[in-house]
């Protein structure tokens, strides 16, 4: 709970109490369990010191009441404006003259179990306006500090391509999230795989290896018989038609040479 820091702030200088737009309450007991049926139980906490006890709701609570009983009050209290589960809620306080007719005061934003009070038209222009005017200046003294001026060749700018040293190099740490973030994040995600179910792939069937497994040996032997010499059978084969090529034009041992027309080979003995 954060109760120290605010009672310090609040005890430090009496005179003068603290900007309420800069305070900020939590109970982490509730952040858990927290959603909108029980947010305003959790903002009337005693210890809030957004919660003025003195309001319709602690009367309604102390007695036990029904709640819409104050709509037929009047005096300050608190309603639940705006809900954003599981996340944001929107509480507003107002003070109700009569049945129809109320009137707003201030609203308070519960984000992620912690209690901030929303800032109010006046404060937020002149915030932006204050922003912007020191951002102006900024950039304006830093122009400044780019212009240049000699006698002889007037003014000129001189943007250096050096590095400002002052420039702090920090690394980018990632800041662990919190116990209740991590929950509402399973829950987020664990709701998404229950809607959209991954589809899950079939497996693949192998092929079977006779299918794909090929004889070329066929084929190149008849390519290599439409243009070209026989295949050789074996070593002996070979060797025959070698010899028997000399033989045939020859005559074979010594015989005369073929005669054309002879009908036959004439043999060179008598």
């Amino acid at each position: 709970m954060n109760l120290k820091s605010v009672s310090k702030m609040t005890t430090k200088n009496d005179s003068n109490p603290p900007n309420p737009l800069g305070i900020s309450w939590h109970d982490s007991a509730w952040i858990n369990v927290l959603d909108g049926s029980n947010v305003l139980e959790y903002f009337s906490d005693r210890s809030n010191p957004f919660y003025d006890r003195t309001c319709n709701n602690e009367t309604v609570r102390m007695q036990r009441l029904d709640p819409e009983v104050m709509n037929d009050m009047t005096g300050l209290e608190y309603i639940l404006l705006h809900v954003q589960d599981p996340i944001l809620y929107i509480i507003r306080k107002q003070h109700r003259h009569s049945r129809t007719q109320v009137t707003p005061q201030a609203d308070y934003y519960v984000l992620a179990g912690v209690v901030y009070q929303a800032p109010d038209l006046n404060t937020a222009l002149n915030s932006r306006l204050l922003s912007t005017v020191y951002h102006l200046q900024g950039a304006f003294e830093q122009t400044h500090s780019f212009s240049r001026y000699h006698p002889s060749r007037g003014y000129w700018w001189d943007f250096g391509k050096e590095e400002d040293p002052q420039k702090d190099k920090a690394s980018d740490q990632k800041e662990n999230g919190s116990l209740f973030q991590r929950r509402r994040v399973d829950l987020l995600l664990g709701e998404l795989a229950r809607r959209f179910p991954p589809k899950i792939a079939a497996p693949a069937q192998p092929v079977a290896a006779s299918a794909v497994t090929a004889n070329p040996a066929p084929q190149a032997s008849a390519a290599a018989g439409i243009g070209g010499p026989a295949p050789v059978q074996n070593g002996n084969s070979t060797s025959a038609g070698n010899n028997a090529a000399p033989s045939a034009a020859t005559g074979g041992g010594g015989r005369g040479p073929i005669r054309p027309g002879g009908g036959g080979v004439s043999q060179g003995k008598s």
